[in-house]
């Protein structure tokens, strides 16, 4: 890498965890993106790209929206796939002590290329890894461990209240894919945790499929 022998770097993931020895075997596994940076916590120079695998066929994400909905007993599903929508919103501000912002706007003009639904907080953020947790189908969010970075560490289901309180509303971990599906065919994620400089994008689209 052209590294002088006197020169100071470290080698971490996307999650900017630190490669060392005791946890070498753990973090660093096949298709893992590594960064090799002069601090943990250097500005990167340029926008860099994770690969994501997983090998769904395309129809068990693009049609099972369709098919979850339209078997909803004859109800309107839009206004439940909305609320799929914000429930990652609910989630992510469900800490804040001060006022929680949760905006959905309907963009009807060409600025994002087609029509869009734009679910917008002021939440925590998710990590690169979060993010790749979202893309995972059937991979629910109470139940990721390890290195799949869960956004509910230690959940405790709470009393019996109405779930747009608690955030129970995807549950499964397939319903905001399946929403997205259903109103749309494509899903931009762009999120920025709080206490890091870094802002990770995800696309999923029936296009890319």
């Amino acid at each position: 890498f052209g590294i002088a022998t006197d020169e100071n770097f470290v080698i971490t993931t996307t999650n900017r965890k630190e490669i060392t020895e005791d946890n070498f075997s753990k973090l660093v596994q096949d298709g893992v993106t590594l960064y090799l940076l002069q601090s943990v916590d250097q500005t990167l120079l340029s926008a860099t790209k994770e690969r994501i695998d997983f090998l769904p066929h395309y129809d068990t994400l693009v049609k099972s929206g369709m098919y979850e909905y339209y078997a909803s007993e004859g109800q309107n599903p839009l206004p439940f796939a909305l609320a799929e929508l914000i429930d990652n919103s609910l989630s992510a501000t469900s800490r804040i002590t001060g006022i929680r912002s949760i905006q959905i706007k309907l963009l009807f003009d060409d600025s994002q290329g087609k029509p869009a639904v734009a679910v917008i907080d002021n939440g925590r953020g998710m990590t690169s890894k979060q993010l790749n947790n979202w893309a995972v189908y059937r991979l629910s969010k109470f139940t990721r461990q390890g290195d799949f970075e869960s956004d509910h560490s230690g959940y405790v289901r709470p009393l019996p209240v109405p779930r747009s309180l608690n955030s129970d509303i995807s549950y499964f971990g397939v319903g905001g894919k399946q929403a997205v599906f259903f109103v749309g065919q494509s899903a931009r994620m762009i999120s920025k945790p709080a206490d890091s400089q870094d802002v990770h994008e995800l696309v999923l689209s029936k296009e890319d499929f």
